[in-house]
């Protein structure tokens, strides 16, 4: 005889560890491609500019470059480029994920899915600091913390009696199904 599905305390079914990861996987989907909209142009813009000064830096006569204008026209530029491209992820991320948490539970992952993040507690209502504690485990810890995304995730598997990941846990959050 099989158990009865686990429940959240309101009593809704818990959402199931496939219907999550493909809801990441869907909103991960849109944001990259919003990224590359944004990176890509600026990406060549640095390269071209890159390109331009190391015209400058490269001696006609055969001498060996300076060492400091190629960290300078080189590195410096490329580090700068992939730090902004972080900061400027992290952001998308929280203005889609915690915004779209805080209005309607749902990301468009998660209606596709028919999911729906809810308070553990059933009286109360998901806050913007509930969406953003969320946020701030899943991706702020997950981005510069190795593996730790990993572990957040597979978390719910042997989580009991909530199936959350840790960042459910922090923000006293569950992950329900959405009545059709």
């Amino acid at each position: 005889m099989r158990p009865p599905p686990p429940v959240s305390p309101a009593g809704a079914p818990l959402a199931d560890f496939g219907s999550r990861l493909l809801a990441v996987l869907i909103d991960g989907a849109i944001l990259t491609g919003v990224g590359m909209v944004v990176i890509i142009p600026v990406f060549y813009f640095v390269l071209t500019w890159m390109t331009r000064s190391m015209h400058s830096i490269n001696s006609p006569s055969g001498t060996r470059p300076d060492p400091y204008a190629v960290i300078s026209g080189v590195l410096l530029p490329l580090i700068l480029l992939e730090l902004g491209f972080v900061v400027f992820m992290l952001i998308l991320y929280y203005v889609y994920y915690v915004e779209m948490l805080y209005n309607s539970g749902q990301t468009i992952g998660k209606k596709a899915l028919k999911i729906r993040v809810v308070p553990l507690d059933p009286a109360a209502t998901l806050t913007r600091g509930m969406a953003a504690k969320r946020y701030a485990i899943e991706f702020v810890v997950g981005t510069f913390v190795p593996f730790f995304r990993y572990l957040d995730g597979l978390w719910q598997l042997w989580d009991k009696p909530y199936l959350q990941t840790l960042h459910d846990k922090v923000a006293k959050t569950v992950v329900i199904k959405v009545s059709p």
